[in-house]
């Protein structure tokens, strides 16, 4: 039987490390048996993460707090604007593969974004959720530009998820530049307004919201 799971939007600005005191928390009640899973849906003030394959060089100038946390992945950036989307799902009862749980999340980002009539593609070696720009110069090599509009670094604990997604609705974009963005040059980073659409986050909440059952049922 699908597990149920719990939906919560915290209002204004969530602490960060407030946020990984809540998660751990919920994950070990969910892996006792003692609550539901649940996607959790914030906004950080701005902010650094590093993962645990973060490389020092890649902190270019710390304008923000930076973060130290163990999900995966290298350097983000989290602020306002940005829908951070907490996933806190069971994996015992979900099927304990990494790789698909992944690749869903992927896939449930990607069908939120299709309902704005845009294309969001994953690429081989590049974590996350692109869009193609020929709008854009391409990198010097010739390599068409793109840019990354979401992305995804999850932890396990005991086969419960948490971490999850970050898509970007209409944060500071320049904020991105006191980092390399997930270790990944030349290409850059966007957001839904950036791209010339007038969603809210309420939109964007709603299109997660009617997406999951189709990812995760």
């Amino acid at each position: 039987m699908t597990p149920m799971t719990d939906w919560i939007t915290a209002p204004g600005l969530t602490d960060y490390d407030e946020a990984l005191t809540f998660m751990e928390a919920r994950v070990a009640a969910i892996h006792s048996g003692e609550a539901d899973e649940l996607v959790w849906l914030v906004e950080h003030p701005p902010l650094y993460t590093a993962g645990t394959s973060a490389k020092p060089e890649d902190l270019l100038q710390a304008r923000f707090p930076v973060h130290a946390v163990g999900r995966g992945g290298q350097y983000t950036y989290h602020g306002p604007g940005q829908r951070v989307v907490y996933v806190m799902l069971d994996l015992n009862r979900r099927g304990r593969d990494v790789r698909a749980f992944v690749q869903k999340l992927e896939d449930w980002v990607i069908a939120a974004l299709a309902e704005f009539g845009l294309k969001g593609e994953i690429r081989e070696g590049r974590v996350g959720v692109w869009i193609a720009r020929p709008d854009k110069p391409a990198l010097f090599d010739g390599t068409p530009r793109e840019d990354k509009i979401a992305a995804i670094g999850v932890k396990l604990r005991k086969w419960v998820s948490f971490h999850g997604i970050a898509i970007n609705v209409e944060p500071d974009l320049s904020h991105y530049g006191g980092i390399v963005p997930c270790g990944i040059s030349g290409h850059g980073v966007t957001s839904l307004v950036d791209l010339g659409l007038p969603v809210g986050m309420g939109d964007l909440d709603l299109a997660l919201r009617r997406g999951f059952d189709r990812a995760f049922g």
